[in-house]
């Protein structure tokens, strides 16, 4: 858990704004949940290893002794939203769309663009069962990455019928599906080797982890997958599903990037059908990934509700921005435009007046809080990186003029303080940069 600066809050909030335009060009709508659920909200939804990332929330008051927990922090906003749903079914449309950008807590091993709070940027659709939804959530996800500057990007996609029916075929025994599911989701983070130890440690026979790792590991086409699934009509119903995605993703902005990755596992218990992951070439794990999971809201609800969704990790995509400098320069520009000085016996209103005046007309000014020589107020705007300083001194005051000087160039400009504003919006987007250089006060 960490502490946001000034820098970070402005890049995080460049990419936010960029996410809900597009999600909201989709037609999604916001929705926020709370921090705290009730823990069986919770629990028994992301499976054995999920259950035990929960930050839990021990009883207070007259309870506080029993050491039980009763509320949670919350693990992702999926399960919050299936609660809502539930909660909500009479007053909400036939057909929700919903986002959600909020943090999330999750009691994990810190790592690159790994925390254990960060925000997710959810969007959902409920009330279908139309592939036509998972194309759009795809596109949505290849949107987004596409402005934030990730053009080669991977949209992996596979299905759990298809996931099932590969076990079966190597041999897996239907109690072991979900923990080897567990096991197979960790290939790209631990390899081949680290998740033939973990299927052992789980009770997968050394001969069929060996060849489920064949077959996980190699090039397994969609073709090839429905020759090894001869017989076992959910899997292929999970291929025949998979290439009606592709087909449909083909119409949009995701079609170029959509691959069939047999290997793709998704450990959350709670997926049903068609499962989603993006990824980069030069990050372990992945940048955003979600599915269908037609039974969660049911567990609320007492009846089916078909769902699908897809989260973008907010932390991962902010780490690789940076890394590959794909932030735009004015989202790391100075916290002001201008610097208003003080001097010693002025009247602070008449700067305040000013500087009133200059943000009425859009720009973002800073008045120095204290009276000081004109040097340290000079050093303390560069030391801030804000490019203009206001004098107005005595002179200036008995004309009704105002100094501006760039600190970039050193050079003075004297104008009336009511063309003060105008001169400078007229040099936006970079404020000063193109100031006349008439130096009538040199000081």
């Amino acid at each position: 858990m960490r502490d946001f600066l000034p820098q970070d809050v402005r890049r995080r909030a460049y990419a936010i704004a960029i996410v809900e335009d597009v999600y909201r060009r989709y037609g999604f709508q916001p929705l926020e949940t709370p921090a705290l659920e009730n823990i069986e909200t919770l629990t028994g939804k992301y499976g054995e290893e999920g259950n035990q990332l929960i930050f839990k929330v021990l009883r207070r008051g007259e309870h506080a002794s029993s050491g039980e927990a009763d509320l949670a922090l919350r693990y992702d906003l999926t399960v919050p939203l299936a609660r809502v749903v539930a909660e909500h079914r009479g007053t909400l449309p036939k057909f929700f769309k919903r986002y959600q950008i909020q943090p999330v807590w999750r009691a994990d091993r810190p790592a690159r663009g790994r925390f254990r709070e960060f925000f997710q940027c959810d969007v959902d659709a409920i009330g279908s069962r139309s592939l036509v939804v998972e194309a759009e959530l795809c596109a949505a996800a290849s949107d987004v990455l596409h402005r934030l500057g990730f053009p080669d990007f991977v949209m992996r996609v596979n299905h759990r019928r298809v996931l099932s029916g590969l076990l079966g075929a190597a041999g897996v025994a239907p109690e072991l599906e979900a923990p080897a599911l567990v096991a197979l989701d960790k290939l790209d983070k631990v390899g081949a080797e680290g998740v033939g130890r973990e299927l052992a440690g789980r009770g997968v026979a050394p001969e069929t982890a060996e060849r489920l790792l064949a077959a996980f590991t190699g090039e397994l086409t969609l073709e090839r997958a429905r020759s090894l699934l001869v017989g076992r009509a959910d899997a292929l119903s999970g291929v025949s599903e998979l290439d009606e995605l592709m087909a449909l993703a083909a119409a949009t902005s995701a079609g170029a990037h959509l691959r069939f990755d047999a290997s793709l596992a998704r450990g959350l218990s709670y997926y049903t059908g068609t499962i989603m992951e993006a990824a980069v070439p030069d990050l372990a794990g992945s940048l955003g990934g979600g599915g269908r999971y037609d039974g969660l809201i049911g567990m609320f609800l007492g009846e089916p509700v078909p769902a699908c969704g897809f989260s973008l990790g907010l932390e991962r995509i902010l780490v690789l921005m940076g890394e590959r400098q794909l932030f735009p320069g004015d989202v790391d520009r100075p916290p002001a435009d201008l610097l208003v000085t003080l001097f010693e016996g002025e009247d602070p209103a008449e700067a305040l007046r000013f500087a009133c005046d200059l943000r009425g007309q859009g720009l973002r000014v800073e008045v120095y809080p204290e009276a000081d020589k004109l040097g340290k107020q000079f050093k303390y705007a560069a030391s801030a990186g804000i490019p203009l300083v206001a004098v107005i001194g005595a002179d200036e005051r008995a004309r009704g003029m105002v100094t501006i000087k760039d600190l970039r160039t050193g050079q003075q400009t004297l104008t009336a303080r009511e063309e003060a504003a105008r001169l400078l919006t007229a040099a936006s987007p970079s404020v000063g940069r193109d100031l006349v250089r008439s130096s009538d006060s040199t000081r």
